[in-house]
């Protein structure tokens, strides 16, 4: 007899139907596969028998023959032990063929036949959401919460496999009550806190800036200025994610294995700090069943690359397309995965190979030739595609014990989220593109406005600093967030010159614009 039953499987942090068919036939006992499956998808055979049978529901010897279709496309986990142990007991007459013609069933079967959680449920439950013809998603315990998340669509966590059967043969399933999570996710307490920083406050503004327009940044100083702890508030002044971000991120949470089973996923603005042992494919994904890398696992958070030179230069090389597409495309053999990787990227580094280098109290011993061999680590067209570059100083011994208030990060984040909203008003008709860090640099151009004195500037500076056409829009685009941040409609002369000075050789320092000229543009009042 032959029996059928919907599934579904992960491909990139998307999810795709997927139809797991049975047939059970008089015959020599065997028990046939196909349908591209990979070695973890095969040994269901052993987990599903033994499930059966500690189930009280014995497998009797026949020829057993399972369909994975589409047959043509890689199946990969053990989420289809649910769905085959039904067809099998559908396609034996154990369950009527009505009771699972409206279930969607995932789950790894224990072999005392209880349902263990698996990996990609959230993103799973976001397709069943989709279907059009109501069905029950049928998950293990311990992912509920997890499907949750998806509001408007039924699902049932039964314990045990013996549990469903049973449920299946008394009437068609019915929708369990999980307890929903109240309240919105906050950061913890122990967070840090822009108040905690001593000092550092041209930092402390370029990290605004980053944060308002998802610009990319790096901060380049000696040990111990604070760089590290500058960049771990980065989170804290970032807007909360709406609903349709969250789950972003918590699918590609999800289908990194990254959910604590059982627990409340909270969606909160990650944070990753990868060493800088890390390998490409760590960075930003890969392997011979791709996975997300640190880069995807960051999207919609920040990126935090500490001792940025430390990192092979092939593997930060690696980063360049993800910053420009906001997604990391992995291509095979068998087809492209693409992994969303919309991250703010925060690199902290050191000026030379000592740290010392620039710093009033001297004590640098390193060569010329050294310092130039250490920054050439970052390659020109990595570091053209980042676009502020501040120096982080010492703080002074005696500036520590200040008690002196200092803005904390709640206030910064209130300007932040003012600023985002003017560009998601702006930017309303250009779709997914919401901050001008991603708005192209051509509709900047033509559809904002500029003042012709700061238009000028922007030329001058760009032609005598031998900056790139890529590097000229960035700074448009920096101008850009920092007139949303002075609540103003136009971008003028102070914009493009704060913008400037925040662009950075090849060696990495700060550029050293026309100061001088550009402070008697401002004082004059030119806009």
């Amino acid at each position: 007899m032959l029996a059928a039953i919907h599934s579904a499987a992960v491909l990139g942090i998307d999810a795709y139907d997927v139809t797991v068919e049975a047939d059970v036939a008089l015959g020599l006992p065997t028990w046939t596969l196909v349908g591209l499956a990979s070695t973890a998808v095969k040994e269901s055979r052993e987990r599903v028998c033994a499930a059966l049978a500690n189930s009280g529901l014995p497998l009797p010897p026949r020829r057993v023959t399972i369909n994975l279709s589409p047959a043509d496309t890689p199946k990969s986990g053990t989420a289809f032990d649910l769905p085959i142990a039904l067809a099998i007991l559908t396609a034996l007459g154990h369950l009527p063929a009505d009771a699972v013609a409206r279930l969607i069933a995932v789950g790894e079967l224990g072999l005392d036949g209880t349902l263990r959680p698996v990996r990609g449920i959230l993103p799973l439950a976001r397709r069943h959401a989709r279907h059009e013809a109501p069905r029950v998603l049928v998950v293990p315990p311990a992912n509920a919460r997890e499907a949750r998340l998806v509001p408007r669509i039924a699902i049932a966590a039964p314990a045990t496999l013996r549990e469903l059967v049973d449920r299946l043969c008394e009437g068609p399933l019915l929708e369990d009550v999980i307890a929903a999570d109240e309240g919105v996710a906050r950061p913890p307490s122990d967070a840090p806190d822009l108040a905690d920083v001593v000092g550092q406050e041209s930092a402390k503004r370029a990290l605004e800036i980053a944060a308002a327009g998802d610009h990319g940044s790096t901060l380049v100083g000696p040990p111990g200025a604070g760089k590290t702890m500058l960049a771990r508030c980065v989170p804290g002044i970032l807007p909360a994610l709406d609903e349709s971000e969250a789950l972003e991120v918590l699918a590609v949470r999800s289908v990194a294995g990254l959910l604590a089973p059982g627990s409340a996923p909270v969606p909160l603005r990650p944070f990753r700090a990868p060493h800088h042992t890390i390998s490409t494919a760590g960075l930003v994904g890969g392997g011979s069943l791709p996975r997300p890398g640190e880069a995807s696992l960051a999207h919609l958070g920040v990126l935090f690359l500490d001792e940025m030179l430390e990192f092979s230069r092939t593997t930060l090389d690696a980063l360049r397309q993800p910053m420009e597409d906001g997604e990391v495309v992995i291509a095979r053999a068998a087809g492209a995965l693409r992994f969303p990787a919309r991250f703010t990227l925060v690199g902290a580094m050191n000026p030379c190979p000592c740290g010392r280098a620039g710093e009033p109290t001297g004590g640098c011993q390193c060569t010329p030739a050294d310092v130039a061999r250490y920054r050439a680590r970052i390659s020109g067209p990595l570091s053209d595609r980042i676009d502020l570059h501040v120096r982080v100083g010492a703080v002074p011994l005696r500036e520590l014990s200040s008690v002196a208030p200092r803005e904390r990060s709640v206030d910064v984040r209130d300007r932040v989220e003012r600023a985002r909203a003017l560009q998601r008003r702006r930017y309303a008709s250009l779709g997914p593109t919401i901050c001008n860090g991603r708005v192209p640099g051509r509709w900047l151009e033509t559809q904002t406005p500029i003042a012709s004195a700061a238009r000028t500037l922007l030329t001058t500076a760009s032609e005598r600093l031998g900056l790139s056409a890529r590097a000229y829009h960035r700074v448009l685009r920096v101008a850009r967030t920092i007139a949303d941040l002075d609540a103003d409609p136009g971008i003028g002369v102070p914009h493009v010159a704060e913008a400037l000075r925040y662009r950075a050789q090849s060696g990495g320092a700060p550029l050293a614009v026309e100061r001088q000229g550009i402070a008697r543009r401002v004082a004059g009042g030119e806009r």
